[in-house]
């Protein structure tokens, strides 16, 4: 599949030429021959909130202080209307510090964790459904013209995942147009790099799609329900979890979009078919972005 190098849609787009983001490495393929290729780069980063230390989460790298607001945001550790007096990011012992007017303490909390079933590892910490019973998600329109629209931009820009495997990318996006595109070896990383992202510029929610490579697991669809946004759609399948919690919060959830083929398996009243799937190309059956696992 061609790429697309027209990112002039994106707010952030990937930056798969970044040299700390890869490293080359040598090896011998199947017949004993010499190949180099870039493999991802995978680092600590440590989060505090305030003299608290969270978490420390394995990461890319880059956008590390939206990586930790969108993660203490999606934890709950971060309220609604919360005033950030700072978020400190120190490359050289790999921390950020967010820090609050607000005094914190969450001791309590960071001894129920949930191991979920994210790559990299992931973590939630306390009742992962607390606060879900509160979503009231907006009924705003999905069209399918949309979803076709947003799944050929988003296959063809040039991305880390193209250019060395082994990481998932999220995209949020607005009506036919992708906004910002993170990718990290955990989707639930790059999930909260988004949240980071939306809440330090206070962007909204209500009118949003979330797109991501990876697998609709119960993680992916808790955290788009608790952000507000109403859509939730990928190239890979569904968990039996994820599409129950889907249906009790009343979450659009779209999988196996591929070339003019998807399923919803919640939230079917969002959808507006205004596009024929005759009329949309076939995805060719070698294309460059495969569905992540």
């Amino acid at each position: 599949m061609a790429q697309d190098p027209d990112l002039s849609e994106y707010l952030i787009a990937p930056d798969p030429g970044a040299a700390r983001l890869t490293r080359a490495v040598t090896g011998r393929d199947q017949s004993g021959e010499e190949v180099s290729l870039r493999v991802v780069e995978e680092r600590p980063l440590t989060i505090f909130l305030n003299r608290q230390e969270i978490v420390t989460a394995m990461t890319i790298g880059d956008h590390p202080e939206y990586l930790a607001l969108g993660f203490l945001r999606n934890q709950g550790m971060l309220r609604a209307g919360e005033e950030i007096t700072g978020t400190d990011y120190d490359a050289e012992l790999e921390t950020v510090v967010v820090r609050t007017a607000r005094e914190t303490d969450y001791e309590a909390k960071l001894q129920r964790k949930v191991r979920t079933s994210g790559c990299a590892v992931g973590t939630v910490f306390g009742d992962m459904m607390e606060g879900l019973e509160q979503v009231r998600l907006p009924a705003t329109e999905v069209r399918t013209s949309w979803l076709y629209a947003l799944s050929a931009k988003i296959n063809r820009t040039p991305s880390l995942y193209l250019e060395a495997g082994a990481i998932h990318g999220t995209v949020l996006c607005q009506g036919d147009r992708p906004l910002v595109y993170m990718e990290d070896v955990g989707r639930h990383n790059a999930v909260d790099k988004i949240a980071g992202w939306m809440l330090s510029e206070g962007v909204g929610a209500s009118d949003k799609i979330l797109y991501t490579t990876g697998r609709l697991t119960s993680e992916m669809v808790i955290k788009c329900a608790l952000m507000g946004i109403p859509a939730l759609v990928s190239r890979s399948g569904f968990t039996a979890w994820g599409v129950e919690i889907a249906r009790q919060v009343g979450l659009t959830l779209v999988g196996r979009l591929k070339g003019r083929r998807f399923v919803c398996l919640s939230g079917e009243e969002r959808l507006i078919r205004d596009a024929d799937p005759a009329s949309v190309a076939e995805e060719p059956r070698r294309a460059g972005r495969k569905g992540a696992a």
